[in-house]
């Protein structure tokens, strides 16, 4: 079911809120879909008439966005409520929210309530669209607000979004999980899966051209998964080829990929179409078999090597990376040596690698041998050394050649350099009139650094010599 929240029953709750010229700051840790939240957040904000702040210290509205996924994300959501506790006794008008995923984890909910009673609001990652209403009870009332109901049935659609970028966009395909691996809170957290319908992805996408965006980052917990719940009978791959045929936008990336959900028909569309990005990320999370189905990730290690050669068969150029996890529950030295031993095979571009983080609620919380953290420790520098190799080496082979980069700014590092993106993802700085942000220009790389290239722009006719 989908639902356009702003509509009349919301416009006299907006009208009558006495938020208009306060000014909001919102923190937000965890993935791109929290970022994407956050823009939201930011959206509706805005409707209210309130003003973004640069600073939680200059702020009449603070709401962290939260992430469950980790410990120490958790504790760093604890540590900030401390410090925020002498603002608040500051200024006693001060309005403290959090949501986001640790917020749909009923302990958290209870241990805020209990101990950081200078917490006004809280809501759930399924209940962004009250922020209105639970702004008005708690203005009009002058009283602790928290709502985090489950209401993961409907999908609310025309909630106002201020992007944090104005060339770069994410749009969220899909909402929650259906796989429950074992390590993993998300799918308690954030729900069951629920597609977007296509028009209303499509019809967003479009607004986003209109506005001049070039690029979209298509979002979802398993964007491969997106279409299996709607009565259209779409699947992902067609919604790549629908987003292909929009004029304006010039670059289409998504995350995340299940590997068990990869299609030949979502890599011949990745192959095939012009604008989607040659960039595939496949979490791979182990590389032992063992372990794999001990995290009920439904395929083993030499699927996985399977899919990544028959991928690299049809796009040979592609840019591949991913995810690993390390020290899950049961995690043995041979196990480990099989995971060096994919990440060795396959050579990602790039990996995120993750110490595992005991997740109360999940299996693997409850599971036996548990991984002493000095082993952790130990193995997690080995593979960081080992993927840093790689991803050297990568870039090396790239010196030379010639990549497309849509200029995004000055270089932080380097401010007589731009910087961008090439179509596998990769930070490219050059040197070149800031007049080019926004453009697609070809830069041949004549130095790498492990995490970037550095190159020139190509002069017309240079290509082909």
């Amino acid at each position: 079911m989908q639902e356009n929240i702003y509509a009349e029953e919301y416009s006299e709750i907006i009208k009558n809120i006495t938020a208009s010229g306060k000014k909001y700051y919102i923190f937000t840790i965890g993935c791109q879909l929290n970022e994407n939240d956050s823009e939201k957040i930011a959206g509706i904000l805005s409707a209210l008439g309130c003003i973004k702040s640069e600073s939680a210290e200059r702020s009449d509205i603070i709401i962290y966005n939260t992430c469950a996924v980790r410990e120490n994300a958790e504790k760093k959501v604890f540590g900030h409520l401390g410090k925020l506790k002498k603002l608040k006794e500051d200024n006693p008008k001060l309005i403290l929210g959090l949501c986001g995923c640790m917020m749909n984890q009923p302990a958290s909910v209870e241990k805020v309530r209990n101990k950081y009673k200078h917490v006004d609001i809280i809501f759930g990652t399924q209940n962004i669209h009250l922020l209105p209403e639970i702004l008005f009870k708690h203005i009009s009332e002058n009283k602790r607000v928290f709502d985090v109901q489950n209401t993961q049935e409907i999908i609310r659609e025309g909630l106002p979004v201020i992007h944090e970028d104005d060339l770069k966009a994410w749009v969220t395909v899909i909402y929650g999980c259906n796989n429950y691996c074992t390590y993993c809170i998300v799918p308690y957290v954030r729900g069951k899966e629920r597609s977007r319908k296509t028009q209303d992805i499509l019809k967003e996408i479009r607004e986003l051209s209109d506005k001049g965006y070039k690029e979209i980052t298509l979002l979802g917990q398993n964007v491969n998964s997106y279409g299996k719940d709607l009565e259209e009978h779409t699947d992902f791959a067609e919604l790549l080829y629908n987003i292909n045929e929009i004029q304006g936008i010039e670059r289409i990336r998504f995350m995340t990929s299940h590997p068990k959900d990869i299609s030949e028909k979502l890599i011949s569309v990745i192959k095939d179409c012009r604008k989607v990005c040659k960039h595939l990320h496949l979490p791979l999370q182990s590389g032992s078999t063992k372990v794999l189905s001990a995290m009920n990730r439904h395929y083993t290690g030499e699927q996985y090597l399977d899919i990544t050669d028959r991928v690299r068969t049809k796009i040979p150029d592609i840019s591949l990376t991913t995810d690993i996890i390390v020290g899950f529950p049961g995690e043995t030295d041979r196990d480990f040596a099989d995971t060096l031993a994919i990440m060795k095979s396959v050579r990602f571009d790039s990996a995120f690698t993750f110490k595992y983080s005991k997740r109360t609620g999940t299996p693997a919380a409850r599971m036996q041998e548990q991984i002493p953290s000095e082993i952790i420790d130990r193995r997690f520098l080995e593979l960081l050394e080992v993927q840093n190799k790689i991803s050297r080496e990568k870039n090396e082979e790239m010196i030379g050649s010639v990549v497309e980069v849509l200029v995004e700014g000055i270089s932080k590092k380097n401010p007589l350099y731009l910087t961008g993106r090439s179509e596998g993802n990769k930070v490219v700085n050059f040197p070149g009139d800031t007049g080019f942000r926004g453009r697609i220009l070809p830069v041949k790389i004549n130095r790498v650094q492990t995490w970037s290239l550095e190159g020139n722009l190509i002069k017309t006719g240079e290509r082909s010599n």
